[in-house]
């Protein structure tokens, strides 16, 4: 969660967070040890938001992962695969903007985990 921080300045959801690093550690086996290095380089500058230390990051693996949370905390998925696990969809990043206006997509009219006791009561059948 420090390196997240770090990266995306908004308040980010630790549960969320523990779902990200499990689904990202699958993918990346080296995960840890970028994230310390990551660390090592923001912690030189005495980063407090990710323009602090940014541009210290090198091309390569360090950078690549950096991005790839930055992309994970907004589109709550580690991949665009077809069969990519989704660890994160209602606190997804890309959806926090709109929130208050728009229904984040979803087969529940009122938006995910929208569901009631009582299902609305359905109108007769048309007869033809």
């Amino acid at each position: 969660m420090e390196i997240s921080r770090l990266l995306v300045s908004h308040r980010l959801n630790e549960e969320v967070g523990r779902r990200m690093s499990v689904a990202m550690a699958k993918l990346n086996p080296s995960l840890a040890q970028q994230i310390d290095g990551l660390l090592s380089i923001a912690r030189g500058k005495n980063a407090r938001v990710v323009e602090d230390f940014f541009d210290d990051v090198p091309d390569g693996p360090l950078k690549e992962t950096a991005l790839a949370i930055i992309s994970a905390w907004y589109l709550g998925v580690i991949t665009d695969a077809p069969d990519a696990e989704v660890f994160a969809y209602e606190y997804a990043l890309m959806y926090q903007p709109t929130r208050d206006v728009m229904t984040i997509p979803s087969y529940a009219i009122s938006g995910p985990n929208g569901w009631t006791d009582q299902a609305p009561p359905l109108s007769d059948m048309p007869e033809f």
